[in-house]
């Protein structure tokens, strides 16, 4: 269903990664380790115009982890799940292994 959606300009459609709520032997954690800035990218836009008309693209692919600001990004619904648009100057770099 998130694939219809393609952001215009420089935006970037992120899923955000929840954290487990228990550990794998079933020991619950308390809410404020369940909190992770982190998302998954879904969709990105063709990217921004500079000041001569140059299409500037968008530096994250669909597919990378990258790491989130506490506050910002649009609510978007699409089905039963929940994106987040952010622009490409707000997310803060990507996750590697």
């Amino acid at each position: 269903m998130a694939k219809r959606l393609i952001p215009s300009l420089n935006r970037v459609l992120i899923e955000k990664i929840l954290p487990p709520s228990k550990t794998n032997l079933g020991i619950l954690l308390p809410e404020k380790t369940s909190k992770l800035n982190s998302g998954k990218v879904v969709a990105v836009g063709p990217g921004a115009r500079d000041k001569k008309g140059n299409l500037t693209p968008v530096s994250f692919k669909e597919g990378d982890s990258v790491l989130l600001p506490e506050y910002g990004g649009t609510e978007v619904k699409l089905g039963e799940k929940e994106y987040y648009l952010f622009r490409e100057d707000d997310i803060l770099g990507t996750l590697h292994d």
